[in-house]
C-alpha cells in the first residue's frame, strides 16, 4: 500500500490555524511553571546576549528566530534593550537543568551547563507560533510572561534507528536528530551493521561496504513460514555512510547536545560482514548478504583473526564516534555453528568454559577489555547476561524488564527498552483495524501505552534503582522503507516517551498530556512531518 494514501490516519500539512500557546503547552512537562503578568515583545531587533561558552546555543537560537522573522536578527549594541540573555548559572543543581524567565523587559535562559541552556531554548521554541519555524512572515511575536524551572528525571533519554535493514539519507538523519532535540532527549543510538547490510565505511576492510552494504533483493511482506513460499522483490538494494558523512552527523548531533552511540553487532547479526570476508565465519563458506528478516544461524567464529578484525573495525569506529559508549549488540546469536565447530569446542575446553553461552560471554568480554583499554565502555542487549556479564557493561533490556532487573541487582547500569512499551516498529492500531495502515512487524503499541510506561521497576530496592539510567525508543526498519514511514511510526510515540523519561513521575497525567500534544502536533504539521493520528482526540 502506498503510504500517501493513508489519509484517515495521517496529516501532512493541513492545519495552519494558530492561537497563542500558554507555557502549559510545553512537552515534556516542566518541573515548575508559574505564569506571570504581562508579555514580552519579540522581534528581530532584540539582542541576544551570551558568553563565549554559549556561542553554539546563541547561534542555534539566532537561526531558529531567523526562520520566522521577515528580517534577520541584527547585531545590536551591548546595552540594547530588550534582550534575550543566555546565562551559565552554577547554582542550578542538575547539569541538564535550566530556568526560563520571560518578563515584559527581557527573556532570560539559565543553565548549569550549555546543555541546560539548550533545553531552555527548546522550551522557548514551543512558546513561539507553530508557523514561526517554516514561514518568514512575522514582524513580532508576543510571548506571555512566565517562570519555568526544569530538569530531567533520567540521565539517558534515547532514540534508536536501524539503518541496516533500510538506509536513510543524511538529510533525514539530521531531521531525526532535530526531533530528538525538540523532545529534550540526549542520545541517538545508530544501528549500523546487520545481516542485511553493513552501513559504515571501514577503510582497512573495504569489502565491508563493497560487498556487505548491498543485497541482491529483499523479502516481500512478512514472508511465508515455508522457505519455498517466500517472495522477494528481485531488486538490488544497498548503500552506506562514508566516514566523513558519519563525522558530519556526529558533529551535527553534538551541536544539539546529543550523544551518538554507534552499534557494531557481534557475534550474531553478522551475515553481511561474513559475506564480505568468509573467513570471519565458522564454515568458511561464501554467504550472500541477508535478503530476509529474522535470525540467521551464522555468527562470527571466535578466532584470533576475527578478534583482530573486530579490534581494527572498532578502532576506526572510535576515531569517528567520541561517545563513552560503544554498542556491541550481543542479541539473537544462535550457538549451532559453535556447537559444530571444532575450533569453538577446543576453545571452550582451553578456556575452561562450561558451554557456548559462556563462550559468548568470553567473546564479549574480549571486546569489552579492548574497548575499556581505549577509555570506552560497552552497551549490549540483555542477552549479554547469559554466561556471565562483562564487568563494566551497560545492559539494554529489550526482552521485557527481567534482564534490566537482573543487571541492576548486579549493580550494572541499565537502559530500559522493552518491546512492550518502547518498540516503535509495532502497530499502533489493534489487529481488526489494520486494513488501512502500512505493514509493520507485528505487535500492538498504542500511544497511551507508551505514555503509561514506568522505566524504574518496582521490584528493585531503592539502592538498586539508581542503576536505571533511563529508557529508549527502538526503531527497527524491516518494514520502514522511507523517511515518511519512520516519521509516522515514531510520531507522536516518541513524544510520549520523552515525557516519560524527562518529567517527574507525579507530574504525568494522560489527559493533560493529550491536551498539550494537540498543540505540539500542529508544530509537526507546520513542518510537514507525518505523524499518526491513532489515539489522539479528534
Amino acid at each position: 500500500m502506498q503510504f500517501k494514501n493513508i489519509t484517515l490516519f495521517v496529516i501532512l500539512f493541513s492545519f495552519w490555524g494558530y492561537s497563542q500557546q500558554s507555557a502549559h503547552q510545553i512537552i515534556p512537562k516542566p518541573v515548575k511553571i508559574i505564569d506571570k503578568t504581562g508579555s514580552f515583545t519579540l522581534d528581530s531587533k532584540v539582542r541576544i546576549n551570551a558568553v563565549k561558552e554559549l556561542t553554539n546555543e546563541k547561534d542555534y537560537l539566532t537561526g531558529l528566530l531567523n526562520k520566522g522573522f521577515k528580517t534577520d536578527m541584527a547585531v545590536q549594541p551591548l546595552n540594547h534593550q530588550p534582550s534575550i540573555n543566555l546565562i551559565i548559572n552554577p547554582d542550578i543543581s542538575n547539569k541538564e537543568g535550566y530556568t526560563l524567565e520571560i518578563t515584559p523587559e527581557k527573556i532570560e535562559i539559565s543553565g548549569k551547563t550549555p546543555t541546560g541552556v539548550f533545553y531552555g531554548i527548546q522550551s522557548l521554541r514551543q512558546l513561539l507560533p507553530v508557523r514561526f519555524e517554516v514561514e518568514k512572515s512575522f514582524d513580532k511575536v508576543q510571548l506571555p510572561a512566565v517562570f519555568i524551572e526544569d530538569y530531567p528525571r533520567y540521565v539517558y533519554r534515547g532514540m534508536h534507528l536501524d539503518v541496516g535493514r533500510h538506509l536513510f539519507p543524511l538529510d533525514f538523519i539530521k531531521k531525526y536528530i532535530d526531533l530528538i532535540a525538540l523532545h529534550k532527549m540526549n542520545t541517538f543510538h545508530w544501528h549500523l551493521t546487520e545481516d542485511q547490510g553493513w552501513r559504515l565505511e571501514i577503510k582497512k576492510y573495504p569489502k565491508l561496504t563493497e560487498v556487505g552494504a548491498f543485497r541482491k533483493e529483499t523479502l516481500v511482506g512478512h514472508g511465508a513460514t515455508k522457505k519455498k513460499n517466500r517472495k522477494f522483490d528481485g531488486k538490488p538494494y544497498g548503500g552506506f555512510y562514508t566516514q566523513e558523512e558519519a563525522k558530519e552527523i556526529v558533529a551535527y548531533a553534538a551541536k544539539r547536545h546529543i550523544t551518538l552511540i554507534p552499534e557494531i553487532e557481534l557475534p550474531g547479526h553478522s551475515v553481511a560482514a561474513i559475506a564480505a570476508y568468509p573467513w570471519l565465519g565458522n564454515t568458511g563458506k561464501q554467504l550472500d548478504v541477508g535478503t530476509r528478516w529474522g535470525v540467521y544461524e551464522q555468527i562470527y567464529a571466535p578466532t584470533e583473526r576475527t578478534f583482530k578484525f573486530l579490534e581494527d573495525v572498532l578502532t576506526e569506529v572510535m576515531e569517528i564516534f567520541p561517545s563513552k559508549f560503544i554498542h556491541i549488540g550481543g542479541d539473537e546469536a544462535p550457538k549451532k555453528e559453535w556447537e559444530n565447530s571444532k575450533y569453538a569446542q577446543e576453545l571452550i575446553k582451553k578456556e575452561g568454559l562450561k558451554d557456548e553461552h559462556e563462550l559468548q560471554s568470553y567473546f564479549i568480554q574480549r571486546i569489552e577489555k579492548f574497548l575499556n583499554k581505549h577509555g570506552r565502555n560497552i552497551i549490549g542487549w540483555d542477552e549479554i547476561l547469559e554466561g556471565g556479564l562483562a564487568p563494566n557493561a551497560t545492559v539494554m533490556s529489550w526482552r521485557g524488564i527481567k534482564g534490566g532487573i537482573e543487571a541492576a541487582k548486579q549493580h550494572h547500569n541499565v537502559i530500559m527498552t522493552p518491546g512492550s512499551h518502547c518498540y516503535f516498529d509495532h502497530y499502533q492500531v489493534p489487529e481488526n483495524e489494520r486494513n488501512n495502515v502500512p505493514l509493520a512487524i507485528g505487535g500492538y503499541l498504542p500511544l497511551k501505552k507508551v505514555y503509561s510506561y514506568e522505566p524504574t521497576p518496582e521490584e528493585l530496592a531503592p539502592e538498586q534503582q539508581k542503576y536505571i539510567l533511563g529508557a529508549q525508543g527502538n526503531v527497527w526498519t524491516e518494514y520502514m522503507k522511507t523517511p515518511d514511514y519512520v516519521e509516522y511510526m515514531i510520531l507522536p510515540r516518541m513524544t510520549a516517551l520523552s515525557e516519560v523519561v524527562w518529567s517527574q513521575k507525579n507530574h504525568r497525567n494522560w489527559n493533560d498530556f493529550e491536551k498539550r500534544l494537540n498543540t505540539l502536533v500542529k508544530r509537526f504539521e507546520a513542518q510537514g512531518l507525518i505523524y499518526a493520528r491513532h489515539g489522539l482526540k479528534k
